[in-house]
């Protein structure tokens, strides 16, 4: 396979608490590569959104700080840049969706404007130029009669056309890479397959790599070309999606795939909830993260904190339990 646009090595990344130190990440590695969608799922907590955010230097210091590994950007470490280095790339070369649009746009700026700015801002386009780029972009994601829309507030946008807004913000530069952090929570069931096709639709044709964080199994399954399962702040088993729905490994993504309700009719499948809670990172167990809800926990689990290792090409997971 080609040189990773991504690579993220042995990332950490702590908060600063009334409870004390938190781990929100936890030694994550993996790669993204040109064109590809990534998902990155898990239960609230895991660890998900924390690793979007460190990826784009947007953890507030204080409380929060990077304090170990690499974040590797076409060969750059995204770690080690100044402020100004880093904000010539978020929104240009790199940019995010996040879950709330309505709490992401400005509410006293029109929706062309902010969509224009990226444009006016990283490549110095004149205004009148980038408020055109904002119309071509509107009439992008299929957003009705863009000209006028152009000139409307946020508040006069459906939720859906909102988060549409948001992906014309993200594509305004074309990017490399987006991240999009929950991008459906607050849609409609039936507008969220239409934002996620449009999404990566869009991305394929821009050759844009996708991160999409979510815990909806049912999206990945649908979306995802790679899965990587978090827990606790780490990694636990990264697959490719067609493998990790064929044969899951770690008895937490067993947990998760049986907790998905099935449409193919089969009346003997049962939905067996995962027992217990996730963790708090503040009081994380020396051992698996998980040994706490494990049906297969083993004395060592307790004790021992298991490595990613291989169990199949292009398949790791962290256990120390045998298929």
């Amino acid at each position: 396979m080609t040189e990773a646009l991504l690579s993220v090595r042995g990332l950490t990344t702590r908060f600063r608490t009334e409870r004390g130190t938190v781990t929100a990440v936890d030694d994550v590695s993996f790669d993204v590569h040109s064109g590809e969608t990534v998902a990155i799922v898990g239960e609230s907590g895991s660890g998900k959104s924390v690793t979007a955010l460190s990826i784009l230097r947007l953890i507030p210091d204080p409380p929060g700080k990077i304090i170990g590994g690499e974040i590797l950007f076409q060969g750059t470490d995204l770690v080690k840049l100044d402020d100004r280095s880093i904000r010539a790339i978020r929104g240009n070369r790199i940019a995010m969706i996040f879950q709330e649009p309505m709490s992401s746009l400005n509410p006293s700026i029109t929706v062309g404007r902010q969509i224009a700015e990226p444009v006016n801002l990283h490549r110095g386009t004149p205004w009148s130029k980038a408020l055109e780029r904002a119309r071509e972009l509107l009439g992008l994601v299929r957003i009705p009669d863009a000209a006028a829309r152009v000139n409307a507030y946020p508040h006069q946008f459906s939720g859906g056309m909102r988060q549409r807004a948001m992906i014309a913000m993200a594509l305004a530069c074309e990017p490399q890479l987006i991240i999009a952090d929950e991008p459906t929570t607050a849609l409609d069931v039936t507008v969220q397959a239409q934002i996620l096709d449009l999404l990566q639709d869009l991305a394929r044709k821009a050759n844009s790599a996708l991160i999409l964080i979510t815990h909806d199994l049912g999206v990945v399954a649908r979306y995802a070309d790679r899965v990587i399962v978090m827990y606790g702040g780490r990694v636990v088993e990264t697959a490719r999606a067609a493998d990790l729905y064929a044969r899951p490994s770690h008895p937490y993504t067993r947990g998760l795939m049986a907790s998905i309700p099935r449409l193919d009719g089969d009346t003997r499948h049962r939905l067996v909830p995962i027992e217990g809670q996730p963790p708090d990172l503040s009081m994380l167990p020396p051992g698996c993260a998980f040994a706490p809800r494990c049906r297969q926990v083993q004395d060592r689990c307790r004790t021992e904190r298991p490595m990613l290792r291989d169990i199949a090409i292009n398949h790791q997971k962290a256990c120390f339990v045998d298929d």
